[in-house]
């Protein structure tokens, strides 16, 4: 089992990336990435599981998530129901205790790595409710009395697409890493990953483009890395050549221009962009 991450053959990391992974490994502090969406965030977490032949468990954080989710969670009301029918099972209040995710990544025989994933979603406290629990590697379970505590410190990995800033305290105790969007040769290097032996002459062109609409002033969302990805697929899949791809003045949006165009402000934005051309002419 390796000990350092140096990348997959899926997934293609910056020396910068790899660097800021072992050192939250060797620190055994949580790893927080942020960077764009759909920047290979949440995927990063997966392949440095693989590369460090350990198992994942993925906590995916939504608006509503709590803290304690990640603990456990007591089902009262179960509890209730079964006491109106009868059931032994009552007399034992553990029956009725649900092991959230920490709790799992704590209980594991071997050690894994654990996602925490867009912790930017959740309440604002949600980061600081987690301080002790990541510090310490261990909580205590109010209704069976009982501390858990990690048999092996996970890896953690935190993700954040920056939608809210975190806690000074809660950026404290994290090792941090930005993944900057890729430039073109790497991200042809990524491109190359997934569609491998794709003509060299189609993928400068599709890049071109694909920087270039990334570029345009006014564009409410740009594509991402999943979203450049798709739309070389869907090239490919329709066998367009290098120079089918090329825009016009009078045909400004780009071909299959759904894979990258998420919202309607930019595709109006593109077909203004048209218009003007042709007004040029």
């Amino acid at each position: 089992m390796s000990t350092r991450f140096e990348g997959t053959e899926k997934y293609v990391a910056t020396d910068d990336l790899k660097v800021a992974v072992n050192a939250a490994v060797t620190l055994e502090r949580p790893l927080l990435v942020k960077g764009e969406p759909g920047t290979g965030k949440t995927e990063l977490a997966r392949e440095v599981a693989r590369a460090l032949g350990m198992e994942i468990i993925e906590w995916h954080i939504k608006s509503t998530t709590r803290a304690q989710q990640g603990l456990y969670e007591y089902d009262a009301v179960s509890r209730l129901r079964d006491s109106q029918l009868g059931d032994p099972r009552v007399e034992d209040v553990a029956n009725y205790i649900r092991r959230g995710k920490l709790w799992e990544a704590f209980a594991a025989e071997r050690r894994v790595v654990l996602l925490i994933d867009e912790i930017d979603k959740a309440d604002i406290e949600f980061p600081n409710d987690l301080l002790q629990e990541l510090d310490r590697m261990e909580f205590f379970v109010y209704e069976t009395g009982e501390t858990v505590r990690a048999k092996h410190r996970p890896v953690v990995i935190i993700t954040s697409n920056n939608e809210k800033e975190l806690p000074d305290a809660f950026l404290r105790r994290c090792f941090f890493h930005y993944i900057r969007f890729p430039d073109a040769e790497t991200m042809a290097r990524i491109v190359e990953m997934h569609h491998p032996g794709i003509k060299q002459d189609l993928l400068r062109e599709a890049l071109s483009q694909f920087y270039e609409i990334r570029e345009t002033r006014g564009l409410k969302k740009k594509p991402s890395t999943s979203e450049v990805l798709d739309w070389l697929k869907l090239l490919l899949a329709e066998d367009l050549r290098p120079e089918d791809l090329r825009r016009e003045g009078k045909d400004a949006l780009p071909k299959l221009h759904g894979a990258l165009l998420k919202n309607e402000q930019d595709v109006q934005l593109f077909e203004r962009l048209a218009f003007m051309a042709r007004g040029r002419r």
